[in-house]
């Protein structure tokens, strides 16, 4: 049964919802992301250091229980148009302190000022700065949420065709990987999902993708080659219209020979983790339980 705190969050998002329409003011759209990230402050114990790489604004947040020399890469999600520090710092922070990991979340560039393939090229540049810097690939854990989960599988499809060592685990919450809206949960979970709206999901990737083929695999992963990649957590919501997102692309990763540790979680929506609602920790917990699995911590 569902928590009461998290009811009443679906009734929030559920007004929110009720509000959108097929078109995308992207600047309404970025404030009202960062507004609901301050519903969520970090505790006083999480040191926040922000940083520069190159010229990617990030912001490294360190639980008191972080081990120095594992590093969390994470990719915030907002479809390719907003997102920041600010709205993720609340989940870094959680993150940190379950996988005992320091998280490194950066900002990518957003689009429409910025389109594909900028976001890769980005995570990309930071993947390799943390490599350059003295952190052993064995010890990164890559991952995100929503479009930062398409984000992450387009990274490592990157890595992997330069052939460059991948990082040891990856992490997925409610992930993007079919900017088309093929799945069949588009429709199934259309009238339960209390955030997102099938038509204004539709409306948004050609403000990231322009002109390209939203099949592309760098843009739409479950389409790609995805065998060689590590060994992944995929969590995502029973009431979500992305939900086939996940089912399809966990499908595809295990034909290809992945490891995957897959969770559909009753009664949640898009990216729960996101909210201070006991469901969010429990999958953080499980989160942590996974990464410190692999490193016998």
């Amino acid at each position: 049964m569902a928590s009461q705190e998290s009811l009443l969050v679906r009734q929030y998002l559920m007004t929110a919802k009720a509000s959108q329409t097929a078109g995308t003011d992207i600047e309404i759209a970025r404030q009202g992301l960062e507004a609901l990230s301050s519903l969520t402050p970090v505790a006083p114990d999480i040191i926040v250091e922000k940083t520069k790489i190159d010229d990617i604004p990030a912001e490294w947040v360190i639980a008191p229980n972080a081990v120095e020399d594992r590093v969390f890469l994470y990719l915030h999600g907002g479809a390719y148009i907003m997102g920041s520090c600010n709205t993720h710092r609340y989940l870094a922070s959680k993150l940190s302190q379950s996988t005992a990991a320091r998280v490194l979340v950066p900002e990518y560039r957003l689009a429409p000022e910025n389109p594909f393939p900028a976001a890769i090229e980005d995570a990309v540049k930071v993947y390799r700065w943390l490599i350059s810097s003295g952190i052993a690939p064995d010890k990164i854990i890559i991952g995100g949420d929503s479009a930062g989960g398409g984000l992450t599988l387009a990274t490592l499809l990157s890595l992997k065709g330069e052939d460059e060592e991948l990082p040891a685990l990856s992490v997925l919450l409610s992930p993007w990987t079919d900017l088309e809206g093929t799945g069949e949960s588009m429709k199934t979970r259309a009238e339960v999902d209390p955030w997102l709206s099938p038509d204004a999901t539709r409306a948004i990737p050609t403000l990231y993708t322009r002109d390209l083929d939203l099949s592309h695999p760098l843009v739409s992963p479950i389409y790609a080659d995805l065998s060689g990649l590590p060994s992944m957590l995929v969590h995502v919501g029973n009431d979500e219209i992305l939900l086939s997102d996940s089912a399809r692309l966990v499908d595809r990763a295990r034909e290809a020979g992945v490891e995957v540790t897959f969770k559909v979680w009753d009664d949640m929506w898009h990216v729960f983790q996101t909210f201070a609602i006991p469901e969010g920790q429990q999958a953080i917990d499980e989160i942590g339980e996974f990464v410190q699995k692999h490193f016998n911590y």
